[in-house]
């Protein structure tokens, strides 16, 4: 897996308080409990942790946490020391 993609699993984690062993990049956010509003909350860490603006029209589109890597990447989200 990529580094965003461990981003992405460790902010649903610790933030959302998501059992590890049910992420999975063709978990939905819904498969993982996650309301409208979470979804809106985890854009916005998402948006901090890596430096990314996802709009609202975006998140929206987002499915799958695979969608939600592929979006963050093509953004050019930094993870870690980058």
């Amino acid at each position: 897996m990529s580094a965003v993609y461990d981003k992405v699993a460790e902010l649903l984690s610790d933030k959302f308080g998501v059992p590890s062993e049910e992420i999975s990049p063709e978990a939905t956010f819904e498969d993982l409990d996650l309301d409208s509003l979470d979804l809106v909350e985890f854009a916005l860490a998402a948006e901090e942790e890596m430096g990314v603006r996802i709009s609202d029209e975006e998140a929206e589109q987002l499915k799958t946490l695979q969608d939600t890597v592929t979006l963050l990447e093509s953004k050019g989200a930094k993870v870690g020391g980058s």
